[in-house]
């Protein structure tokens, strides 16, 4: 089993120090006795614009793979067996991780599923963010109207890519895009 926790103790300090915020650390896949290839996946973001440029993205995958190596070399192993690293940045119709995400997502709409039912009987909300106090969420579902649930009980939780959300995102800056190569196939 990975400790997510730990692996996150290893990689922010890694984010931090680029001036990045770390979203979300997340492992896909089967574990080293299924055959399928596992991905280790870290979104991250700038502060001040939210995003990740493909430069940074580059940057921090190469601090971190540094870091996991070096840990491995010393002895502690963090994923057993293979992985794929994937860095990005979360996107506009980003997953709501932090209390900080729900706070600056206040008025949009997203989709939220519970560990446990709340009010009603539901673990799967989808309306619009209405604040936060302290660690509850404040939400104003479409079918049960205002509930309130710990932010510990979210299991995932995201943003809807609506045409509001895209007036409140700032414009994607595209810097370095050009330079992508595209494969060809033969």
């Amino acid at each position: 089993m990975v400790d997510i926790a730990r692996l996150v103790e290893v990689i922010e300090p890694e984010a931090k120090a680029l001036g990045f915020e770390l979203v979300r650390v997340k492992l896909f896949g089967k574990s080293e006795a299924g055959d399928d290839e596992r991905a280790l996946q870290i979104m991250a973001e700038r502060p001040e614009t939210g995003q990740l440029l493909i430069d940074d993205c580059i940057e921090l995958s190469h601090r971190v793979s540094d870091r996991i190596d070096a840990l491995e070399e010393a002895g502690e192993t963090l994923i057993n067996g293979a992985y794929r690293l994937e860095v990005s940045s979360p996107g506009i119709d980003r997953p709501l991780t932090r209390a900080k995400d729900f706070a600056d997502w206040v008025g949009h709409e997203a989709k939220i599923n519970l560990v446990e039912p709340v009010e009603g009987n539901r673990k799967q909300l989808r309306g619009d963010l209405a604040g936060i106090e302290g660690d509850t969420i404040l939400f104003d579902d479409r079918k049960s109207g205002r509930v309130t649930f710990p932010l510990a009980e979210v299991h995932s939780a995201s943003l809807v890519l609506t045409d509001r959300l895209i007036a409140a995102t700032k414009p994607i800056d595209m810097t370095g895009a050009e330079d992508v190569l595209e494969e060809q196939e033969d």
